[in-house]
């Protein structure tokens, strides 16, 4: 991701348990060279953490962090989240951190 999407996802602070993602690209052209309609490819599940919200508070009030980091390759859900659209352009997703699947090791 080029520096000028990092710079304007940086200034969108999510609140609470909320978490910003920047999709992985879709995979457009097979090993062996062959392209990809738009079609057959294969939804994208997976994506950067490129900000989270201080988290949530629970029913006494106390605060609980997020247990999902800046960095943090995580799977998404194949439906969920509120797309963003940035500066030039830029795609990022809003999910709960209850929506997300899991968290990738890399």
């Amino acid at each position: 991701m080029a520096s000028a999407g990092v710079a304007a996802a940086k200034r969108l602070i999510p609140l609470f348990d909320r978490v910003l993602i920047q999709k992985s690209e879709a995979i457009t052209q097979t090993k062996g060279g062959i392209v990809l309609p738009e079609k057959a490819q294969a939804k994208v599940l997976k994506g950067r953490v490129v900000a989270v919200g201080p988290g949530s508070r629970n029913e006494k009030g106390d605060h609980v962090p997020l247990s999902i980091q800046v960095g943090d390759t995580v799977l998404l859900p194949e439906y969920g989240g509120t797309k963003v659209t940035l500066e030039e352009g830029k795609e990022f997703h809003l999910f709960r951190e209850l929506d997300i699947l899991a968290k990738l090791e890399s």
